[in-house]
């Protein structure tokens, strides 16, 4: 974790870090010894529906060091939420996971809490599983009434099954559908939109890729950038992530990311392999790329 003297940079760097053991403790020791300059966290299993209370203690240093640091921290809901599932249950217990991991956002200083948008399960129609969509997370929106309240960030995915958003113009709809609540905002992962089939390896692809977002959604609603690699071609539809520079994305797109209107002040979190050590190299070469 690292904090600057001269004022923050144009795009904060850091990771998603492990936090079993403890927020604080585990957490942001890992951060630290990557130079990470912002923070990713689960408050819960990813893989489960448990909703854990956190440590108060724990919390709370973690909430005042990344504030003496000026850190920007974000949680990521767990995977299993699918508010376009047709299985009631799932719907009803992805409305008590999100809802938790908002909470957690608050009481540990988030700027954000990440979820996927999930997919139209069961051979069901789009357009039903977004009324699913609206019925079940505006009301989860419109109780972010508190001044230090996360914004809810929108991640697409790659483009598996039947996605209910992976290109940026599936944007459109979903946010429609949640009245483009003012507490809503987008986190673009680049293995997803690269998978899904937004080129960014091509020249000026990245750009075209943010003025299509801005353009579908507003200025102004891309709030954190998931900067991952793709071990697969554009377009193949997989979200197998790849360290910085060693996948079909290559360094350059991600340069060009922290050139665009639409990413300034826009933090970048990386999710990728090669634990520790690759997660130290990664921040390092995006620092490279940031700062020139």
């Amino acid at each position: 974790m690292k904090s600057h003297p001269s004022g923050p940079a144009r795009n904060p760097i850091g990771s998603h870090v492990p936090v079993a053991g403890g927020l604080h403790s585990v957490g942001l020791s890992y951060a630290r010894d990557l130079g990470a300059e912002t923070v990713q966290v689960f408050v819960a299993n990813p893989r489960g529906w448990a909703t854990p209370a956190g440590n108060p203690l724990q919390d709370e240093a973690f909430r005042a060091a990344c504030a003496e640091a000026s850190v920007p921290a974000y949680v990521h809901a767990p995977y299993l939420i699918n508010f376009g599932s047709h299985t009631p249950a799932t719907v009803e217990r992805s409305v008590e996971s999100l809802r938790h991991s908002l909470r957690r956002g608050r009481e540990i200083g988030a700027l954000g809490v990440v979820v996927h948008t999930g997919s139209a399960t069961g051979g069901r129609e789009r357009a039903v599983a977004l009324a699913q969509v609206r019925e079940h997370m505006l009301p989860l929106l419109d109780e972010l009434t508190h001044d230090d309240d996360p914004y809810l960030l929108l991640e697409p995915t790659a483009g598996q099954g039947a996605s209910l958003c992976s290109l940026v113009e599936d944007l459109g709809p979903y946010f429609e559908r949640l009245d483009a609540h003012p507490r809503l905002g987008v986190c673009l992962d680049t293995c997803h939109v690269f998978a899904a089939g937004h080129d960014l390896a091509a020249p000026g692809g990245a750009h075209r890729t943010l003025d299509e977002l801005a353009a579908t959604v507003g200025t102004g609603r891309l709030r954190l950038i998931h900067a991952n690699d793709s071990k697969d071609v554009v377009g193949a539809h997989k979200d197998r992530h790849a360290n910085i520079g060693a996948g079909h994305v290559g360094e350059d797109p991600f340069r060009d990311l922290m050139t665009h209107p639409e990413t300034a002040g826009v933090p970048l979190v990386i999710e990728t392999p090669g634990g520790k050590e690759g997660h130290a190299a990664d921040v390092e070469r995006l620092k490279k790329l940031r700062d020139g």
